[in-house]
């Protein structure tokens, strides 16, 4: 393997998924964080805006993406469609979490789950079992 070439998001011994959170504000970001390395097995990186998650991606592959959608810079979506512009990410997962729809339309096109907030931790946790239930299919 390459330098250039990101890892796996899975530890091939333990199974362990890799989750990307991008999240620009730190209150939620952190909060998420701590509760899905509680709540999962999974291994939770958190960055708060695009240009960090393009530098994450350069040396990790996630399983997920969990994106806000209003970000500095470029919005949720635009990030998305940069991530999956990569043929090394192109089939990774999208949760979009915000209190701004961004449009089904625009969602649906992609095949991003969005949950809007305010939302429940339960919701969240189902959907990302839902999520890592498809992959392996």
């Amino acid at each position: 393997m390459t330098s250039d070439t990101p890892a796996a998001g899975v530890d091939k011994e333990s199974k362990i998924q890799t989750i990307l959170i991008v999240e620009d504000d730190d209150a939620i970001g952190d909060f998420l964080t701590r509760f899905l390395e509680q709540e999962t097995s999974c291994k939770v990186i958190y960055v708060t805006d695009a240009t960090q998650a393009l530098e994450v991606v350069a040396s990790i592959k996630p399983n997920l993406f969990i994106l806000d959608y209003r970000l500095p810079g470029i919005n949720g979506l635009e990030l998305y469609d940069r991530l999956h512009a990569m043929k090394e990410l192109e089939t990774v997962p999208a949760l979009m979490i915000s209190a701004n729809s961004p449009g089904q339309k625009a969602v649906k096109e992609r095949q991003i789950t969005f949950i809007p907030k305010p939302f429940e931790l339960d919701l969240l946790i189902k959907s990302i079992e839902k999520i890592f239930a498809q992959q392996e299919d």
